[in-house]
């Protein structure tokens, strides 16, 4: 896990400036790249208890989703298919996660 982490903090820092389709997604886009990099540092983090790690889980999905739809919407070409990516894998290794270890919680 701390490999995907390190990962995604290498290319949210690449990152090169997004194309913003209109002022919405301008907005849009520098919020969702600032959440998500909020929610990469949040995750190292996360307390040792499972009640805690359930939780940081359960938001650090709920920030990746947000973040593709906004990415779905406002990218195209290349740096679309590459956010998108990391957003949706990190959001099905955090889901998987969930649903193997927390359950209930």
């Amino acid at each position: 896990m701390r490999t995907s982490l390190l990962a995604a903090a290498l290319l949210l820092a690449a990152a090169v400036p997004a194309r913003a389709v209109d002022g919405t997604c301008a907005r849009d886009l520098l919020v969702a790249q600032s959440s998500q990099k909020t929610a990469i540092e949040r995750l190292e983090m996360i307390g040792d208890s499972d009640a805690d790690r359930c939780r940081g889980w359960r938001q650090h999905v709920d920030t990746m989703r947000r973040a593709a739809t906004v990415y779905g919407r406002c990218l195209s070409g290349s740096e679309r298919s590459e956010r998108l990516a990391q957003v949706q894998g990190s959001e099905k290794e955090f889901s998987e996660l969930l649903r193997t270890r927390c359950k209930g919680r």
